[in-house]
């Protein structure tokens, strides 16, 4: 129960979602050229360093308190001294509030994860959330499944999750180059109209910052 309150709350990251967007032109996004050729695999072997950094072996340092997960858009510096997200050539942002144990996922791991989706161009505006994939004539929700490096998911999704083990929750930043403005249609796929309409609104509006963020949670990967 808790671990689904968690994701159905927003969790702090220590940057509030106006300095996210006024930052993205900041970020390092990937080497130009047709992103259907760009070499994934590449992009989710470098995700499997991250986990060193982000302190997978050391709970300590990656294992967030409640209130760690309150207050989006308020909190500017990270909560009781935590460690910032982590920034991959890609662009790509990652932060685990919680790390998992065992196996951790790689490139051709199929995974099974419980997550949400937020539109930081529309502050924080949700438009996934796999509590919404009910079970016909039950109340329980199928998570999403999907094959790292199968071209299933969003590229930018994938490269977060990599570097994740089972139990663990982590919090992902995609940048538009990433997600759904060049790679519609892959998952997350929003499950109803509504929350289609309010991805569509950013996407198909070339004004606005396609920027993603999904907060996750590893529930098993094979």
């Amino acid at each position: 129960i808790a671990s689904i309150a968690i994701l159905a709350s927003p969790i702090a990251f220590g940057f509030p979602l106006a300095m996210l967007h006024g930052k993205r032109s900041s970020v390092r996004t990937m080497a130009s050229g047709d992103p259907a050729g760009n070499d994934r695999r590449s992009l989710l072997t470098e995700s499997v360093l991250v986990a060193t950094v982000l302190g997978i072996g050391n709970p300590e340092r990656a294992s967030a308190q409640p209130k760690d997960f309150a207050n989006i858009d308020t909190q500017a510096p990270p909560p009781d001294g935590a460690a910032p997200f982590v920034t991959l050539s890609s662009g790509v942002r990652v932060k685990d509030f919680k790390v998992g144990s065992g196996e951790t996922a790689k490139a051709g791991s199929t995974v099974s994860v419980q997550c949400n989706g937020r539109l930081l161009n529309l502050n924080g505006v949700a438009f996934y959330n796999t509590k919404n994939n009910k079970v016909e004539g039950t109340d329980f929700a199928e998570p999403l499944v999907f094959k790292i490096g199968s071209g299933a998911a969003l590229p930018g999704f994938e490269e977060g999750v990599v570097g994740m083990a089972k139990g663990g929750i982590r919090r992902i930043i995609v940048p538009a180059e990433l997600g759904y403005s060049k790679y519609p249609g892959l998952e997350p796929i929003p499950k109803t109209p509504l929350d289609q309409k309010a991805l569509d609104s950013v996407i198909k509006n070339p004004r606005r910052d396609a920027t993603l963020l999904f907060d996750v949670k590893l529930e098993r990967l094979k």
